[in-house]
Order: C-alpha cells, then sequence, then structure tokens
C-alpha cells in the first residue's frame, strides 16, 4: 500500500510557520515546511484537512489556530455532512477542521485522526487515471466529483476534488497563479501530476 509520509510547505518564514503548526495544531512530522520565495497569488488548489471525532475537537482546533494568527474563512458551524470550520494559516494555506459527529461524546482535546490532503484538480478522469498507473489504489470514488486514495497507517490520505469545487467549499475565489509551494512526499515519487503538484521520495526529505 503506499505511504504518503508528510507535506512539504514552501514558506516564507520557516520559522513562524514551525511555531504556529506546533501552537495550532501540534503537528510536526506530519506537516514540513522549508523556504521558498516562488511567486504564487489566490487559490493555490489545495487544501488540508483535519479530521477530528466531535465538535468540542473542532472548537478547539479552530480556536488554538486563530489565536496563533489564523484567519477564518469559514466559522465552525453545523452541516448535512457532520461540523466544521474553515482558516487561512498566516504563510496562506487552507486548512479545513471537521468531524462527521454533530454530537460530542467527552471533554474537547486536540486529538487529530486523519490528516487528509485535497487536490484540486482540472480533469477528474485523468487525474484519476494518472494516479493509479503511478501505483495507488482506489478507496472511494463519487464520479466526478471526489476520489480518496488507500494510503498506509498513519499517512497522510490523499483526495482528488474538483478545482471550482474545492475553492467554493473552503469560500475562496478559485482563480490563482503562481506555484502550489506544496510538495507531497511519499513513496512513488519524484513526479509532477497533470495539475502541476510535485512529488518526492520521501527519504529524501525527512531531514527537512
Amino acid at each position: 500500500m503506499t505511504s504518503l509520509a508528510s507535506v512539504t510547505l514552501e514558506v516564507d518564514d520557516p520559522a513562524a510557520a514551525r511555531s504556529f503548526y506546533s501552537s495550532a495544531f501540534g503537528l510536526d512530522r506530519q506537516v514540513r515546511v522549508r523556504a521558498s520565495e516562488a511567486p504564487t497569488a489566490g487559490f493555490r488548489g489545495f487544501t488540508l484537512s483535519l479530521v477530528v471525532s466531535q465538535p468540542a475537537d473542532v472548537d478547539a482546533l479552530v480556536d488554538a489556530a486563530v489565536e496563533a494568527g489564523a484567519a477564518t474563512l469559514k466559522p465552525a458551524a453545523r452541516s448535512l455532512w457532520g461540523y466544521g470550520g474553515v482558516v487561512r494559516a498566516p504563510d496562506g494555506t487552507i486548512w479545513q477542521v471537521a468531524s462527521s459527529s454533530k454530537k460530542d461524546t467527552g471533554p474537547a482535546t486536540r486529538r487529530i485522526d486523519e490528516i487528509v490532503l485535497l487536490l484540486g484538480v482540472a480533469d477528474m478522469a485523468g487525474s484519476k487515471r494518472f494516479y493509479v498507473e503511478h501505483g495507488l489504489a482506489v478507496a472511494k470514488s463519487f464520479g466526478s466529483k471526489y476520489v480518496e486514495f488507500a494510503t498506509g497507517p498513519g499517512s497522510v490520505k490523499l483526495a482528488l476534488y474538483k478545482r471550482r469545487g474545492l475553492a467554493k467549499l473552503v469560500g475562496v475565489a478559485p482563480d490563482g497563479t503562481g506555484s502550489h509551494r506544496l510538495t507531497v512526499n511519499g513513496d512513488t515519487g519524484p513526479f509532477t501530476d497533470p495539475d502541476g503538484f510535485a512529488w518526492a521520495t520521501a527519504s529524501r526529505t525527512a531531514s527537512l
């Protein structure tokens, strides 16, 4: 099974980004950062999602992110599928924090059950085929709307979403130019996918 060990976010200020992700989400192993001055503007074409067990955990993480400097794109609220909110980190990365539960079952924690990388793609069928040809197995597929791939235990999950739909989901305009400012670190790289997302071999990025 494919392992997606981590993602590397390319940021203006690595020290500030590390401080934010540690303070807001307690992340260090699965989300790495490195310096970049690559031009980028607008929607970068991807989001990262933190999946948690209950609404109180969503609130705890969203509140911690805002306190650490994130901007709220969508306040945490109930929806048809559960409870969640969206924030933009100081480095520009968009984060969704969500739970499929609408009811709390215990005290609030900041425990994260899953991290999901959602890539916004132009051609769902083409991107799905590309990743299957590069060794990823499809775990879930909902036509041209959503594809999720199987990854090993402890891995970041990978999913594809139509770019415009993903932008709408998180409350931003779909247009964007320049670098994605993202590298995906897995055991299938290195390569660049049809939408310009770069993959690297995980062992080569372990020291970042």
